[in-house]
């Protein structure tokens, strides 16, 4: 797993191993990227579940001004640690070992762009986006990793479905502001 482009391109980022885990592959990392190219500069990124921090990491190695990472996993919390050390990234970063009910519930921060990859089957993911769709701010970008026969809706609060591309078993589905659909 390495950084894809930025300031960070081409370093190695640790992984996370067990089977609790699920690292976004590269060929989806590549995609997510692709969709929001020209929207991470000076942005504000939240990485919902983050796991290695692999998602969070790319944006800030593409100029995102702010990257907040949130996992309840102190082993995952610590790898994204080490990972930003090792990408020179930590000055942009904020690191929280908590619930994302907790995390979403506290502070009246606004993210420009958030990328969702929780447990697959478990409705944490459709749960999620109900609660971060009241953090985004009005020209932002929710993006959801999921697989394919798991449902999700086509509105939370102000933010309606927009794009899903499929990959395989998995889809990526972004939702924007219905007053901001382009």
């Amino acid at each position: 797993m390495r950084v894809i482009t930025g300031s960070a391109r081409g370093r190695r980022l640790e992984s996370l191993e067990g089977e609790e885990v699920r690292p976004t592959t590269d060929r989806i990392k590549e995609a997510v990227f692709s969709i929001i190219q020209f929207r991470t500069e000076g942005r504000t990124f939240l990485d919902l579940f983050a796991g290695s921090g692999q998602m969070g990491i790319e944006a800030l190695s593409r100029g995102a001004k702010q990257a907040f990472f949130v996992d309840n996993s102190k082993k995952s919390v610590e790898t994204v640690r080490r990972n930003l050390k090792k990408t020179n990234l930590e000055q942009n970063a904020s690191v929280f070992q908590t619930d994302f009910r907790g995390f979403l519930s506290f502070g009246s921060q606004r993210y420009d762009i958030a990328f969702l990859d929780p447990p697959y089957g478990t409705g944490i993911l459709q749960e999620a986006l109900a609660l971060v769709s009241s953090h985004m701010s009005d020209t932002g970008i929710i993006i959801a990793e999921n697989p394919l026969e798991e449902e999700i809706l086509s509105q939370y609060g102000d933010f309606v479905l927009d794009r899903q591309y499929r990959y395989g078993k998995i889809k990526i589905t972004t939702f924007r502001h219905k007053d901001f659909l382009t």
